[in-house]
């Protein structure tokens, strides 16, 4: 089976074969103008191959090189025939696309200031255009979940100010007919308002039990994660939500439910899970181990004392999150990123 996928400036494929070795799952990118790093709709061409991670990303970062064949064919070697598939019922496609625009995101700002440090500043204004296209894709995403802002909650209140305006006209011109539908639709406005509110309100006051970069346990499965994302509801589709069973869950969608990357030596197939706060627990002292996975290398940058990541600054950045240091850390430097 052959894969690709093309973008403006990137071009992306993968191949799929025996894990046995003589056509062994090779990934290529390739940049025919580096000005363009991305096509103008990354989500449409939806590039969330494994192939494309493991070569853009363990290769690009820290100048670390690393064989795309071990790590894909690590897939064959850890994945495990008669494996339980239950765990990947919670993969989610959404969280590892949010990932990869975050990425893009950071890559289009490290592309620009190099631009302008070389005073080619037509090759910065093209690229600033792209990362306005990503921004306002990040902007529409963070809108479309459940009660991810104000901005809903704004909405419904303008629109029941109008409605009540318009109820006045209907009065005073006496079509009654027209203030009793209207009536009927403040009901629904006003109850409709309250909850957005609502779901408004949780997102400022939430508490999480777990922080970014944190080692984790899930309690069903079994499986090591890193926390990279978290959101105070679930924020998944009705259809991910039927097939996650999270109606099952004690506390139902309305729980912190967290992005996690899997050890690929657990599950190469599962990449990111989407897991309910009430599924994970910290993870020992003795599961604090070596952890690998694509993502790490532009997430994170080294471990604290404690074993866990350390968060770059623009992840913190993305979810409000407060630096944390375990006991005797040194002073990191946040300009020292990877990103």
């Amino acid at each position: 089976m052959f894969q690709a996928y093309t973008m403006q400036g990137i071009s992306v494929c993968g191949s799929v074969a025996s894990p046995l070795g003589a056509n062994s799952r090779t990934a290529c990118v390739t940049r025919n103008d580096p000005r363009l790093p991305c096509g103008t709709n990354v989500v449409s061409h939806r590039v969330y191959s494994w192939d494309w991670c493991v070569h853009k990303l363990h290769m690009k970062t820290n100048g670390r090189r690393m064989n795309a064949t071990v790590r894909t064919n690590a897939k064959w070697m850890f994945g495990g025939e008669g494996r339980s598939n239950d765990a990947r019922l919670e993969r989610s496609e959404s969280a590892n696309e949010d990932i990869l625009i975050f990425y893009f995101q950071m890559d289009l700002q490290t592309r620009i200031q190099y631009a302008l440090n070389i005073e080619q500043f037509d090759v910065a204004k093209q690229l600033r255009e792209k990362l306005t296209e990503i921004e306002t894709e990040i902007i529409r995403q963070r809108e479309a979940k459940r009660g991810s802002s104000k901005t809903e909650a704004q909405d419904k209140a303008l629109n029941l100010l109008r409605v009540r305006a318009d109820l006045q006209k209907a009065i005073d011109g006496e079509n009654y007919a027209l203030a009793a539908g209207l009536r009927d639709e403040i009901a629904k406005l006003e109850a409709e308002s309250l909850a957005v509110s609502a779901k408004a309100l949780a997102y400022q006051n939430v508490k999480y039990a777990f922080r970014l970069g944190q080692k984790v346990r899930h309690k069903v499965h079994g499986y090591r994660g890193v926390i990279c994302g978290m959101d105070p509801v679930c924020c998944e589709s009705k259809s991910w939500m039927v097939t996650a069973n999270v109606e099952k869950l004690s506390k139902g969608p309305n729980q912190p439910f967290y992005q996690v990357l899997v050890d690929v030596y657990v599950d190469p197939e599962l990449l990111v899970a989407y897991v309910a706060e009430e599924n994970l627990s910290a993870a020992e002292e003795s599961e604090k181990g070596r952890f690998d996975h694509p993502y790490i290398e532009f997430l994170f940058y080294g471990e604290d004392t404690a074993g866990d990541f350390i968060p770059i600054k623009q992840l913190r950045e993305k979810y409000d999150q407060p630096r944390y240091e375990a006991s005797e850390d040194e002073e990191d430097d946040d300009d020292n990123t990877n990103s």
